[in-house]
């Protein structure tokens, strides 16, 4: 899973990256116009107990992707310029972080000559409509002209959906908004519409608005969360500062300032939602291990995650919930005696925090 993060300039979008990332970049590396790019541990509390429970040879944390998307460009009239480099960047994510300030600061002035949140997730949303709109508008002029020399069932499929999108964008909403089938989002998915990514819009506040930050979140929500767009808010400054410290002093740094979740929780477990992702783990003494599948992905779709063969060889998985194996002291003896161990077929539905072990042939 790969999350781009992206911003207007000043907003604190490389400040999150290395927050979250836990790298310090020197500011002659933040000046280059490649994008950043890190792999980092999804936390999990629960994967960590059940170590503590087997000591294992590894542990394996399921994983997340993060990319700084840079291209943005300053145009001649001093607002931001959307590039053709930084649309192209942009499409090969599977969702987006938009980093939006709402911090004052005198020695870095916004781009835009004030903070305005609203404004500038609005100039995202315009810039991602009209590159989506081009490139459909394009796209149904060359089908129409193929269905002229031939009637292939295919693009007589694709056409209406096309067309679909394209009244929606026009009506200026972002076609993740709009409620699309699975039908319609495979025929649009090698299309990389940028409207359509689901969207995690993060309000970078500072210290003073630490009281405020609820109300702030709650009052920008109302005006632009939406069906796969989620509002949240996180401290960039505070953040950074955190993220040179040992876990246990940034978590008492943390309580002093009364932040109740890091950046990066909170990112994982927003992103993961937008997405419909869940996790759940494999349990040994050789290994403990994180999986990420959709939700609702049932059992011989989750055991060929973990290996392709798994699918075509599956018998039966035995199960057990996470809660009730930590409620059982850590035995799966203890589970079977309570009835919370069980065998499961195929078609069972796979939950976020199931312990798996798949049989199969």
């Amino acid at each position: 899973m790969q999350i781009g993060i992206v911003g207007l300039p000043f907003s604190g979008k490389s400040t999150l990256f290395q927050t979250i990332t836990k790298t310090h970049l020197d500011p002659s590396v933040l000046m280059k116009t490649e994008a950043r790019h890190a792999v980092i541990k999804v936390p999990d509390a629960r994967l960590d107990k059940c170590s503590e429970i087997f000591s294992p040879k590894s542990t394996v944390h399921a994983t997340i992707e993060f990319v700084d998307v840079v291209g943005l460009k300053k145009g001649e009239s001093g607002s931001t310029q959307f590039t053709t480099n930084f649309l192209s960047n942009v499409k090969t994510n599977d969702a987006l972080v938009q980093v939006v300030r709402l911090f004052e600061n005198e020695a870095v002035a916004h781009p835009d000559g004030s903070v305005d949140a609203l404004r500038d997730i609005a100039s995202f949303e315009t810039e991602f409509i009209l590159s989506d709109l081009a490139l459909l508008e394009t796209r149904i002029d060359r089908i129409k002209k193929q269905l002229q020399k031939t009637q292939e069932d295919l693009l007589k499929k694709e056409l209406p959906v096309l067309e679909k999108c394209k009244t929606i964008l026009e009506g200026e909403k972002p076609l993740r908004h709009a409620h699309l089938t699975k039908e319609e989002l495979f025929i649009l998915k090698t299309y990389q519409l940028l409207s359509l990514k689901p969207m995690l819009i993060a309000l970078n506040l500072d210290e003073a608005q630490l009281s405020q930050a609820e109300d702030i979140v709650r009052r920008v929500a109302a005006v632009k969360e939406g069906k796969d767009t989620k509002i949240v808010s996180f401290f960039g400054k505070i953040e950074m500062e955190m993220s040179e410290l040992p876990d246990d002093e940034a978590q008492v740094f943390m309580d002093e300032y009364g932040v109740k979740e890091s950046a990066l929780n909170t990112l994982i477990r927003e992103a993961y939602a937008l997405l419909g992702l869940q996790s759940f783990f494999t349990v040994g003494e050789d290994e403990c291990r994180a999986w990420t599948i959709r939700n609702g992905m049932n059992a011989q779709e989750a055991a060929g995650v973990i290996h392709s063969d798994f699918v075509t060889k599956f018998i039966r998985a035995e199960v057990v919930h996470y809660d009730d194996f930590i409620v059982a002291g850590g035995s799966f003896a203890k589970t079977k005696e309570t009835g919370h161990w069980r065998l499961e077929g195929k078609e069972y539905s796979v939950q976020d925090g199931d312990i798996l072990s798949i049989r199969h042939s």
